[in-house]
């Protein structure tokens, strides 16, 4: 079904985020896309959203229709007043408040005002992130009571009418390749494989089956896991 309105979707590069971009292209006429440049540690997401985005266009003529313009924001002040895994060159571990120090506080909140921003300059009325609450490490800013009451403040504070969509929140990571699997079939999933980045270290040196990383990493972990889940039941359904 496509809808006639324009979405934003946060694109970081990465798996979730270009699911997203291909759910968003089956639905809307018009598509931009957004990235964060925050000083993250695993800055190769910034490199790779291009040929991502220019992989994205050959999937169909339809896609390469709706998929307008990228534009990149620079958040530095993000890894400046945060002091994470995710921002500086420290071990992963947990913390005291039971949150993994991966997690960047207000990281999310700011994207979202940010884009808010933007489209609303772009005339776009949809923001769309790939936020989850069945697969993540208890970021408080996943979790769908945020994206609601946030969807609220910024249209009381903007005077607009924008909808926050976040398709993977109820889904985990094998449902995730599933669903890139039935946006774009066979090619998106070895997209998705081959050109996305989520590592948190930034490593790019082995493909393994389910993508480049260091295959240690939380991220990295949740991505494996969840390609052979969905590989599980596609040799259980076949």
């Amino acid at each position: 079904m496509t809808i006639s309105t324009g979405a934003l979707v946060l694109f970081s590069g990465g798996q979730d985020s270009t699911t997203c971009v291909a759910w968003a292209l089956q639905r809307y006429d018009r598509v931009e896309t957004v990235g964060f440049d925050y000083g993250q540690r695993h800055a190769i997401e910034m490199t790779v959203r291009p040929g991502v985005l220019a992989s994205l266009r050959t999937q169909s003529p339809d896609w390469d229709r709706k998929l307008g313009e990228d534009h990149v924001i620079d958040l530095s002040l993000i890894g400046k007043i945060s002091d994470t895994a995710l921002t500086s060159n420290v071990e992963i571990a947990m913390l005291e408040n039971g949150l993994p120090n991966t997690f960047v506080p207000g990281r999310n909140l700011l994207f979202m005002m940010v884009a808010a921003t933007l489209a609303y300059r772009r005339g776009l009325n949809v923001l769309v992130g790939g936020m989850c609450e069945t697969d993540f490490s208890g970021y408080p800013d996943c979790r769908d009571d945020t994206m609601k009451a946030l969807q609220v403040t910024l249209n009381l504070g903007m005077a607009t009418r924008l909808k926050l969509e976040t398709p993977l929140m109820w889904i985990d990571k094998a449902d995730t390749w599933a669903l890139a699997e039935s946006l774009g079939g066979a090619a998106l999933v070895d997209l998705i494989r081959t050109d996305t980045h989520t590592c948190y270290l930034g490593e790019r040196g082995t493909l393994h089956d389910w993508g480049y990383g260091c295959g240690t990493c939380p991220a990295c972990a949740l991505r494996a896991n969840g390609y052979a889940g969905f590989r599980q039941q596609r040799n259980a359904a076949a």
